[in-house]
């Protein structure tokens, strides 16, 4: 394995996981569609999610499950953080049902989900 191939291989999730939580980031900010702003959003709720599993994992860890052979603490996974990101993508698919149905008000009350539009609108 080249030197490149190994460090992908070591970091490259890392890599992946901090251009989806900037790819939302740039999305918030430039995207002038509320749909889209959504969608960025959930992008980078995932990201958030892939970056504190990523920090959870342990070389050479297994599963929380009592095997014969491993009898020290150190050889397995801390469960928590992964309790807690199955809570984070409850919250995630809460926020997403929020957001879409102040979208449906959104547009019935201005007939639109465009930020330009919306704020031309409500200045009239």
């Amino acid at each position: 394995m080249t030197s490149l191939e190994t460090f992908l291989a070591a970091k490259g999730i890392y890599f992946l996981t901090f251009l989806l939580l900037f790819l939302g980031l740039y999305g918030m900010i430039t995207c002038g569609n509320y749909m889209k702003k959504l969608i960025c959003m959930n992008i980078m709720q995932v990201a958030v999610i892939f970056i504190f599993l990523c920090l959870a994992q342990k070389d050479g860890g297994t599963i929380p499950v009592l095997f014969s052979n491993l009898r020290n603490a150190e050889d397995y996974i801390n469960p928590l953080p992964h309790a807690l990101m199955l809570t984070a993508i409850v919250v995630s698919m809460g926020t997403t049902g929020v957001g879409l149905a102040l979208l449906t008000r959104i547009k019935e009350k201005y007939g639109s989900i465009e930020e330009d539009e919306i704020i031309e609108r409500e200045n009239k």
